[in-house]
């Protein structure tokens, strides 16, 4: 009976080691990145997930302010939400001041 366990063993732990892997790391969000002409490191994402930063809200704000061709740094938009601040807001606001 243990004899047909042991080879379920280790693709139970490729199993677990693959969704551990997705659980840390956004590879939706880095390829829709990419795909927007954002260039953000995978790593980069691991650490927001890491520093308790939504890497969605900061990447989605940082494509937002590419697109208007704003030169905002992953770095400070990340800083100012864990000031406390709205990024979302700030991005919206840095757009509307730039067209007018």
């Amino acid at each position: 009976m243990f004899e047909l366990l042991v080879p379920l063993i280790p693709i139970i732990v490729v199993i677990f080691i693959i969704y551990i892997f997705f659980q840390f790391i956004p590879v939706g969000l880095w390829i829709s990145a990419i795909a927007a002409g954002v260039k953000v490191g995978i790593f980069t994402l691991v650490g927001m997930r890491l520093r308790r930063v939504p890497p969605h809200k900061i990447v989605s704000a940082l494509i937002k302010a590419t697109k208007a061709g704003l030169n905002v740094s992953i770095d400070k938009l990340e800083a100012h939400f864990l000031a406390g601040g709205d990024v979302d807001r700030v991005v919206d606001s840095l757009i509307a001041a730039e067209r007018a």
